[in-house]
């Protein structure tokens, strides 16, 4: 396919996109993410009128929790809770009170959607048990909030069981474009990933699934990247920024730039019309003084509220202020059932 010219890949993106739902191809991604800093302004802009044409004003609000923390065999090299570097991070799981105290605190804010993380490859059968246990606790406590997990790689038995429990959504990030992702993690392949979601897919879950911006990957492997996703057709996708962590690989890699934050979230809305983009890890530290209401004005229509897994995030309160200023209504959970 070939490129569009600068002067002209905005309009291109407004008659495929905004008027006719069809999102943008891998070079014309390309072609938007190297747009000068000078037409950021129109890009952001436009990416909002995608969003809010095919999505609408809502906006998703997800708290999420760490079930089990630490100690993951994999060797994913942006991650702080993998058991082969050296972090601060150590071993430890939530009991099932907790577990019912953080959901019901989350669907206090307002959220509709509660995710449950654990730091593995993949669950084990007292993973699972712990698991169905607090799905099980979390409705007896008479919360009706939207079970998501984040379990690692699954068997298809596993996804089954999943579905019997009720889980609506499972996250399972590819992470970064499939050419870049032996440059991250190697314990495991893109490929394996990838199946996990398939599986998930067909069993009738949504699927939610992102990746991290940031990772020395090219600019053509971002555009690489969001037509990969695409091709997914996934319900969500996070929009995560590199947190570099001590004693991990990534730890003196350098944070995105906010301008680049927002011209790759506008990119990854312009590839992706109809799907739940969400802001998540990351986004504090990228976009400082820039602030998250930018990239609500460009193309994101979900956020993680509260703290992340490892990484401590702005209060629940904060956000809920800026989206009520920005009068974007909180998707309520029954109109997502």
């Amino acid at each position: 396919m070939t490129a569009v010219p600068d002067t002209d890949v905005l309009a291109f993106a407004r008659e495929s996109v905004l008027e006719n739902g069809v999102g943008l191809g891998e070079q014309q991604v390309l072609d938007v993410l190297r747009l000068p800093d000078e037409r950021l302004p129109d890009l952001l802009a436009l990416a909002h009128e995608v969003r809010m044409r095919w999505c609408g004003p809502e906006v998703e609000v997800e708290g999420i929790i760490s079930l089990k923390t630490g100690g993951c065999p994999e060797d994913c090299h942006f991650c702080s809770q993998s058991g082969r570097f050296p972090t601060p991070v150590r071993s430890a799981w939530l009991d099932i009170p907790n577990l019912v105290k953080a959901a019901r605190q989350t669907a206090e804010t307002g959220a509709t959607e509660f995710c449950i993380v654990a730091a593995v490859r993949g669950p084990d059968k007292r993973l699972l048990s712990q698991v169905r246990e607090g799905v099980r606790a979390i409705r007896e406590d008479g919360n009706d909030i939207q079970i998501a997990c984040s379990l690692g790689m699954l068997t298809q038995e596993q996804v089954d069981e999943l579905v019997d429990m009720g889980v609506h959504r499972y996250n399972h990030n590819l992470e970064t474009a499939r050419s870049h992702f032996p440059s991250v993690v190697t314990t495991h392949t893109w490929e394996e990933r990838w199946d996990t979601l398939r599986m998930v897919a067909d069993a009738g879950m949504e699927v939610c699934c992102g990746g991290i911006i940031g990772m020395g990957e090219t600019v053509e492997q971002r555009a690489e990247f969001a037509v990969q996703l695409a091709s997914l057709n996934p319900d969500e996708v996070p929009m995560n920024f590199l947190i570099p962590q001590p004693g991990t690989p990534y730890e003196h890699y350098e944070i995105v730039e906010g301008r680049d934050a927002l011209r790759t979230v506008a990119a990854f809305r312009l590839a992706m019309p109809r799907t739940m983009l969400r802001f998540a890890g990351g986004r504090e530290l990228t976009l400082g003084d820039l602030g998250a209401e930018q990239g609500m004005l460009g193309g994101i229509n979900a956020i993680i509220v509260g703290n992340y897994l490892t990484n401590l995030g702005r209060p629940a309160s904060a956000d809920l202020e800026m989206l009520d200023e920005l009068k974007m209504p909180i998707k309520a959970l029954s109109d997502s059932l």
